[in-house]
């Protein structure tokens, strides 16, 4: 018997039951009480009957709708090969407050070293002055700030965090393995070297971020705080912390737009 059919009948089986049920209770009561007490219950039981089937409906099309996901992914991974996650939420949330911070950074603070720029201008005019600007910069550096006590509190506290640091730590297979690049440019063999979790240019970014962060929110301070550092320190030391400020920021700009973006999501490899 095909599986619908045997439903109906279990069903009305069922139905049977309950109308048999409901006419014993209701046996002394008299006929128009009883009648109108057997349509509510019959309303209500149909009521019931169909919420549960839009609930079972609702169910199977998204089990349906789940189950065509998961076939799409399996023959996305058979034509493109299985794919691994290879950084944690933790570690992508610290990148997300690090590039919004830096990216507040640069497009607040450009405009102040190059003031005669044109662009400058605008972006200056674009956040309502001078002003509103520096409060922005100011909102990124604490961004920045934050980033930088999360991901050390990471680095220390956390399992992929401490097995991410080792591994970043430059070794002497980064030094064979630029050799190998090198001569792997100049013609001279067919093979790229083979990077582990981590290659030297992923490595030279991390310490650079390290590098930068300290000379950028230490100088950065300076300035901010510049009344209170006037307190201890002669003005040649605040003089000092705008250059170094000042050329920094340009250095990672450069670095970042330059260096980064290439080896992130324009090289031809990564295509």
């Amino acid at each position: 018997m095909p599986e619908n059919d045997r439903k109906d009948v279990s069903q009305g089986a069922v139905g049977r039951e309950v109308e048999a049920a409901v006419n014993e209770q209701l046996a002394g009561l008299p006929p128009g009480e009883a009648d109108a007490m057997r349509d509510r219950i019959r309303r209500r039981v149909q009521e019931e009957m169909e919420r549960e089937l839009r609930a079972r409906t609702s169910k199977e099309r998204r089990e349906a709708a789940r189950l065509a996901r998961e076939a799409r992914k399996q023959e996305k991974h058979h034509e493109e090969g299985e794919m691994f996650q290879r950084f944690n939420r933790n570690f992508r949330f610290q990148h997300m407050v690090m590039f919004t911070s830096v990216i507040l950074l640069i497009v607040t603070g450009m405009p102040l070293k190059f003031p005669e720029f044109v662009l400058s201008r605008w972006i200056i005019a674009f956040w309502g002055g001078i002003k509103n600007s520096t409060i922005v910069h100011r909102i990124g550096a604490g961004m920045l700030i934050y980033f930088m006590v999360h991901h050390l509190i990471y680095t220390v506290l956390t399992r992929d965090g401490r097995r991410d640091f080792w591994l970043l730590i430059p070794g002497l297979q980064d030094a064979r393995d630029i050799a190998q690049n090198i001569r792997h440019f100049l013609g001279k063999t067919p093979d790229k070297p083979r990077f582990g979790r981590f290659s030297y240019i992923e490595k030279f970014d991390y310490w650079a971020v390290y590098w930068g962060c300290v000379i950028m929110i230490g100088s950065g301070l300076f300035l901010w705080f510049e009344t209170d550092v006037l307190r201890f320190l002669p003005k040649y030391a605040l003089d000092v912390a705008h250059e170094m400020h000042s050329d920094e920021a340009l250095l990672a700009t450069l670095a970042i737009v330059i260096w980064h973006f290439y080896n992130v999501h324009f090289n031809p490899d990564r295509f």
